[in-house]
């Protein structure tokens, strides 16, 4: 539990912590695009060698990247199981009751890369822009619904709360586990059923104190004479500026140069569909 970091916030003073937040949104909606339009090991090499340059340049340690792949590494590996299974050509590994072909390998491999390269961009994402930044980048990009009266200032902020409160549950399950262990009791001896009834005295009291900060953030938010999106103004006004030109421009290039390993590999022969 605490190495879930998705959701936090690390202030910082890297070009990309200064990016406007609505251009970060969509440049990380089209870097995750452009990561699942590689398809063979000439792309996959080149985004993740653009990732470590991002990393790099946002000033976040790569430990904290880590953390945010361990919490879903289970559905990383169930994820290449299954397709290990689908993929059909190439040499066969005959194991009996099952098979297993050389580019069920490939589709595996690149699966399991594909989810791990999407966790990292949208980490990087939530790491280098605060949770107050994001909702105004969410709500601009969204204000065309305003039209047809869609409570736009609200889902954002919605979205923007869940985002955050996810490290703070992580950290309040942790101390929940940590007291139910001091107690005495055992979450990981017994049957799969055992444990899975041993996580009941965590759950209830982790939804109760879902439900009272809930309550507390809408407390706090009437006595600030919260009232939604209508009539708001804000202490800084999103502004484009040339560097968040310049970021378009990269982004676009790195989905041209994936689009130019693509059909290289056509040509050379290591295109591997998936």
């Amino acid at each position: 539990m605490k190495d879930i970091t998705f959701g936090q916030y690390f202030p910082g003073a890297s070009p990309i912590h200064k990016l406007d937040p609505r251009f970060k949104i969509l440049l990380t909606i089209a870097l995750i695009v452009g990561v699942y339009t590689a398809q063979n090991i000439y792309g996959f090499v080149l985004v993740s060698l653009f990732l470590a340059v991002m990393i790099f340049v946002s000033q976040i340690r790569a430990s904290l990247i880590f953390k945010s792949i361990k919490p879903i590494f289970f559905i990383i590996c169930f994820t290449s199981v299954i397709n290990l299974f689908y993929g059909k050509g190439g040499a066969e590994f005959d194991l009996g009751f099952i098979t297993i072909t050389e580019r069920g390998i490939y589709t595996a491999v690149f699966m399991a890369l594909r989810l791990i390269f999407m966790v990292v961009t949208a980490s990087l994402l939530t790491y280098t822009t605060s949770p107050i930044s994001l909702t105004g980048g969410i709500e601009r990009l969204l204000s065309p619904l305003k039209l047809i009266r869609v409570p736009v200032h609200e889902i954002a902020m919605m979205m923007t709360i869940a985002l955050r409160f996810i490290p703070t549950l992580s950290e309040e399950a942790d101390k929940i586990i940590m007291a139910q262990k001091s107690r005495g009791a055992d979450f990981e001896s017994g049957s799969i059923f055992k444990r899975i009834g041993a996580l009941v005295p965590i759950l209830v009291p982790l939804i109760v104190s879902a439900f009272r900060r809930a309550d507390e953030l809408a407390m706090s938010m009437e006595c600030r004479c919260y009232n939604g999106g209508d009539g708001r103004t804000r202490l800084h006004e999103f502004k484009a500026v040339t560097s968040d030109y310049i970021a378009v421009l990269i982004i676009a290039v790195f989905i041209g140069a994936i689009l130019w390993t693509n059909y290289f590999g056509v040509i050379t022969g290591v295109r591997i569909s998936l």
